[in-house]
């Protein structure tokens, strides 16, 4: 689990929940209407946007944003170092009883052993993360539409908590809940865009730009490893998907 975003997420709405506490009644805050109109109309406008599937989609790969499992990219070096080294003295047919804990490198490895050409190797795994990016990127782009239409629902909740206030100023007790769906609306629609849709978005753009480097990192692994690259050549390519700063760390 990503501990930072379960942390993030519940900080930021357990610091507005000790305000709002603070000041009064907390379920003075609690108003079904208002919560109808954001979440209701957010996600049902979200739906004119993108097929119903890239819609249900999108909440599976929200997921990624809490429960990221994306490997250390030096865990990968070593396993392609250690392949690599198999194959150079072994050949390739040696790498098919070798214990390899990643899915995407498994898959690499497995077409290399089967004899296919380091082309069609290639454009198979680059297929797969073109695949993964795409999907990752409709999901970013939900959840962005969720950041831009809930405070605009909020907005229209504040209309009509306006126009109802209004056209009963004769009655004293429905100016007060007409009021609140007005201001209600307005603080939801807020809150879901800036306390969860839009940094969320974020996330998952961090959360693909990891995943993509990772596979990009396997990628070069299984083309080395076709080439019969030396181990200790492949090591040093690969190498550059890490920062310098930690590279620096780790020769030292």
């Amino acid at each position: 689990m990503d501990i930072a975003s379960l942390v993030g997420f519940l900080l930021g709405i357990g610091i507005i929940v000790a305000a709002i506490a603070t000041g009064g009644d907390v379920m003075l805050f609690v108003n079904v209407p208002s919560l109808l109109i954001v979440i209701g109309g957010t996600f049902g406008v979200s739906l004119m946007r993108i097929p119903l599937s890239d819609f249900l989609r999108s909440f599976g790969i929200l997921g990624k944003t809490f429960f990221n499992k994306s490997e250390d990219p030096n865990i990968l070096i070593e396993d392609a170092v250690r392949l690599a080294d198999v194959a150079r003295k072994n050949g390739l047919l040696a790498l098919e009883g070798e214990e390899i804990s990643n899915p995407f490198m498994k898959k690499g490895i497995s077409l290399c052993v089967d004899g296919h050409d380091p082309a069609f190797v290639k454009q198979m795994l680059q297929q797969e993360i073109n695949q993964m990016v795409s999907r990752n990127e409709v999901g970013q782009d939900m959840w962005k539409g969720v950041g831009d239409l809930a405070p605009a629902m909020g907005m229209i909740g504040t209309l009509v908590g306006l126009v109802q206030m209004l056209a009963n100023m004769s009655d004293p007790a429905s100016i007060g809940p007409a009021m609140a769906v007005a201001l209600l609306t307005t603080l939801y629609g807020a809150m879901v865009a800036n306390c969860f849709a839009l940094p969320m978005v974020d996330k998952l753009a961090s959360v693909l730009n990891y995943e993509k480097a990772n596979k990009e990192l396997i990628l070069d692994t299984i083309s080395g490893i076709q080439e019969g690259m030396n181990p200790k050549v492949l090591e040093a390519l690969l190498n550059s998907y890490i920062s310098e700063k930690k590279r620096s760390l780790d020769e030292d």
